[in-house]
């Protein structure tokens, strides 16, 4: 299921915002979304492994609010460099036969930075010549950026650097943008915006098959599913083995300036990072299913331990005084009595793909042992 429709109107603006983050066990940074060398917090305690967190029995009795912390943005490649075997022709995500015939000038742009995250992670970082605002890794700090305002493609600034393909999932950019640089004879390979664990490789294989490193493709996939699969395990080891004391979360996004208040439900890729957490997605639970608006009938339904939000859609409201403000019915739920917020930068929390592994660390972290160390 696609949702990129609802979620490219959702975002538009977020990512433009300067984020704040400033949490109980984590020091705080000043990061701006178009800015690539975004400050990383210190994370104090994330070198402590989790299976060796002190944590409680009774997550669900947990107070307060914390932010899960990324201790690096560093991408890490795969462990040889790949020469593209091209001219190769695909057939993209909007059903049309693309021919790439030079990996040379790599642009890769979507909402979460995964995109480029995952060339880079193909060991092709070196031939990618611009960055979106959401790209910030330190390997790309100096590329230049081509959007504006969030998610806005500018047409010329792409067609200036003289990319010779595009990789992107359509949630950067109009369709009259890329039908622009499609008419500058750029190929442009539109890959899938499903963003999730179960969906990792899927996305690896598309990139890699388009830029022809099929075997990079193989081995990154590999690699990044035993790394995930190593971290739900020992988060695995941090959740009570009785479903019925696992904590019940909610993923909901803010934005409060625009008063836009969404549940993620099913098939929205919150489903599959709070499964991975052991908690239970409570949205799915109520028959929720992708991005809804959210309705106090249904929050209190939910009656959900945890709610797991934006840090940037956090910052919008005024923090958590202003949710419970701004939303009263979160107040009837355990989350609002205990103020158990649990806030992620957006460039992260629903990116998935190459920080998949450290993006479900970190949130355990903050779910099952907010004062470690």
């Amino acid at each position: 299921m696609s949702l990129t429709p609802i979620f490219r109107r959702l975002t538009g603006a977020m990512l433009s915002v300067i984020v704040v983050a400033s949490v109980a066990g984590c020091a705080p940074s000043t990061v701006s979304a178009d800015a690539a060398d975004a400050v990383v917090a210190p994370c104090p305690g994330a070198e402590i492994p989790l299976t060796k967190l002190t944590v409680t029995d009774t997550p669900k009795a947990i107070t307060g609010e914390s932010t899960a912390c990324l201790t690096t943005h560093t991408i890490r490649p795969v462990s040889n460099t790949p020469i593209p075997a091209l001219p190769v022709t695909v057939t993209d995500n909007d059903g049309l036969s693309v021919t790439v015939t030079s990996a040379d000038r790599i642009i890769a742009v979507d909402r979460s930075g995964t995109l480029a995250a995952t060339v880079f992670a193909l060991g092709l970082g070196d031939r990618v010549v611009a960055r979106d605002a959401t790209t910030d890794f330190p390997e790309a700090a100096d590329l230049p950026l081509i959007t504006q305002n969030g998610h806005e493609l500018a047409a010329e600034a792409v067609i200036a650097l003289a990319p010779t393909v595009i990789v992107t999932d359509r949630t950067v950019g109009s369709r009259d943008v890329l039908a622009q640089l499609r008419e500058a004879g750029i190929p442009i390979v539109v890959v899938t915006d499903d963003r999730s664990v179960e969906d990792n490789g899927a996305l690896i294989a598309q990139v890699a098959t388009a830029l022809g490193v099929p075997e990079a493709g193989q081995e990154l996939t590999e690699q990044l599913s035993a790394e995930t699969d190593v971290v739900i395990a020992d988060i695995a080891e941090l959740a009570p083995s009785d479903p019925a004391a696992r904590p019940r979360i909610l993923f909901l996004y803010l934005r409060g300036a625009s008063s836009i208040y969404y549940i993620f439900g099913a098939e929205s890729g919150a489903d599959s990072l709070i499964n991975s957490l052991g908690g239970v997605d409570v949205a799915t639970e109520i028959g929720w299913q992708g991005m809804k608006p959210l309705t106090a009938e249904a929050l209190v339904a939910a009656s959900p331990d945890v709610l797991l939000v934006m840090t940037s859609g956090l910052e919008s409201v005024g923090g958590v005084d202003g949710l419970l403000e701004a939303v009263p019915a979160i107040a009837a739920t355990p989350a609002g009595v205990n103020r158990r917020i649990v806030d992620m930068a957006a460039d992260a929390v629903l990116a998935f793909g190459p920080r998949t592994p450290e993006v479900l660390d970190s949130l355990a972290r903050a779910l099952y042992a907010p004062s470690a160390p």
